[in-house]
């Protein structure tokens, strides 16, 4: 149950305590709960949809689109961010690439593609909530969040030091697999919709992890992030279609 509460304290930003400092161990077999963590997120999301009723799509949308940062605090956006600006200003130099990425501060091309990013949510959420699959509230970020371990556990880590290199190094590589597959097997239970989401998740998933291993060798806790949200924005795109 431990592993479950860092997993919830870390990708969320509800009120959760734990009542020690974590172990390595414990840090690392937090990764198991990650799909769980964004299913919860996902019943959240639905459950609001549920409350609002007959409130209008335009508005409905931009409520959960909110409501959907707030519960990670903006956490992977910020990665986003890290992540933009890195690769603007890193010029093909992984060193360089990842000595940006550490700078707080966010460029004109990371707000660029941040209001880029949450503008083609919620216009994908208002076409979804319109057409009544409201499904893709609970897939999305229960699929995009199962992803997060799959990275850790299939791409070296390259940022030495944190939390990053804590989960990567301690993540449970004998039972993630078996995890992540049930996961995925659940979601090919919402048929069609389930499947098509999958597909786009993969093949994003498998495009961004190339470019960072080209540039970088490997991924860092910002483009983890990085990946989240844009996985999260392709798969509503996708499923908006």
């Amino acid at each position: 149950m431990s592993a479950l509460l860092i997993a919830l304290q870390f990708l969320t930003r509800l009120p959760v305590r734990l009542a020690a400092m974590p172990s390595a161990q414990e840090t690392g077999r937090s990764l198991l709960w990650y799909p769980v963590v964004g299913l919860l997120i996902g019943l959240l999301l639905l459950g609001v949809h549920y409350l609002l009723g007959a409130v209008p799509a335009l508005l409905q949308a931009a409520l959960l689109l909110a409501i959907w940062v707030g519960l990670s605090g903006g956490l992977h956006l910020d990665g986003l961010a890290d992540s933009v600006d890195a690769w603007a200003g890193g010029c093909g130099d992984r060193e360089r690439t990842l000595a940006i990425m550490q700078d707080p501060r966010s460029g004109p091309m990371a707000v660029v593609v941040l209001v880029m990013l949450l503008l083609l949510k919620f216009v994908a959420l208002v076409v979804l909530l319109q057409a009544g699959k409201t499904m893709a509230l609970l897939l999305v970020p229960w699929l995009a969040r199962g992803l997060l371990p799959l990275l850790l556990l299939s791409t070296p880590y390259v940022r030495p030091g944190g939390l990053g290199q804590t989960l990567a190094e301690q993540l449970p590589r004998r039972q993630l697999p078996w995890v992540l597959a049930a996961h995925g097997a659940a979601l090919l239970l919402f048929g069609w919709t389930g499947v098509l989401a999958l597909l786009a998740a993969g093949l994003l998933f498998v495009w961004l992890r190339r470019i960072m291993l080209q540039r970088l060798g490997g991924t860092t806790g910002d483009t983890a992030g990085a990946l989240l949200e844009l996985v999260e924005c392709g798969v509503l795109l996708v499923l908006a279609l």
